[in-house]
C-alpha cells in the first residue's frame, strides 16, 4: 500500500504540529492531549509527526479517547495516526500511535501530512513547526489547497510572530495582502481550537 492510500482510508483527518521537544509537564503539551481526546472522542482522525513532544500528546490524547466505553448509537471514535521518520539510530515513533507509516525521507513524510485534511494545528514549534505553517498558508492562499480551518495555539507564542507580520510583511512592505491575514485563526486553548474545527468542518 502506497503512502498516499494508506491516509486516503481515513476521512475527518486534522493535522496536529508543534515542537518535539515539550514534555509531558509544559502547558501545550497538556493542551495537545486534551485537544487529541476531544477531536477522536467526536470521530476526528487524528494524524502527527508520530514523534514526541506535541506529537505524542495529540497521539496521546486521541488514543486514550478510546479507553472509555460508549454508546452503540455514537459515533465512531477517531484513530489515533503517527506518519514517522525512520531514523538508523533512534526510534521516532511514540507508544500512542495506533496506525503508523515510516518514511526515508523529510520531504515525503512533509507532504503526507499536509495531505487532504479537514483540518491544521499548529502549537508553539521550532523550524520545522513554522516551516509547515508558513507552507500551508502559502497553499491557501494560491488556491493550491482547499481553504479549511488553520489554527494556531498558544497566544504568547505567535503574537509576536503575527504582528511582525501585519507591521512589516503587510503595512511597511506590501508583500501580502490583508486578507491573507485571515486565512488563520489564534487561540488559547484545546476548546476554543476543537469549537472552531467542529463550526467549520461538515
Amino acid at each position: 500500500m502506497s503512502e498516499d492510500e494508506f491516509l486516503s482510508h481515513y476521512h475527518k483527518k486534522i493535522t496536529v504540529f508543534g515542537s518535539a521537544r515539550l514534555s509531558p509537564t509544559n502547558k501545550w503539551y497538556k493542551e495537545a492531549v486534551k485537544l487529541g481526546r476531544y477531536l477522536a472522542d467526536d470521530g476526528f482522525n487524528v494524524v502527527t509527526g508520530g514523534g514526541p513532544g506535541i506529537m505524542e500528546a495529540a497521539n496521546r490524547g486521541a488514543h486514550s479517547a478510546h479507553n472509555v466505553k460508549r454508546k452503540k448509537s455514537q459515533s465512531p471514535i477517531g484513530e489515533s495516526i503517527g506518519l514517522d521518520i525512520q531514523l538508523p539510530l533512534e526510534q521516532r515513533k511514540n507508544k500512542y500511535v495506533q496506525k503508523g507509516r515510516g518514511f526515508n525521507y523529510f520531504f515525503v513524510r512533509k507532504v503526507m501530512l499536509s495531505y487532504h485534511a479537514s483540518g491544521y494545528i499548529f502549537f508553539p514549534g521550532g523550524f520545522g513547526t513554522l516551516d509547515e505553517a508558513f507552507e500551508l498558508l502559502t497553499l491557501v492562499q494560491t488556491n493550491k489547497l482547499e481553504s479549511v480551518p488553520i489554527v494556531l495555539i498558544g497566544k504568547e507564542f505567535w503574537t509576536p510572530l503575527l504582528a511582525w507580520m501585519n507591521s512589516t510583511v503587510l503595512e511597511k512592505f506590501n508583500c501580502i495582502s490583508k486578507e491573507d491575514l485571515n486565512i488563520y485563526k489564534l487561540v488559547d486553548t484545546a476548546e476554543e481550537a476543537y469549537a472552531i474545527l467542529k463550526s467549520n468542518i461538515k
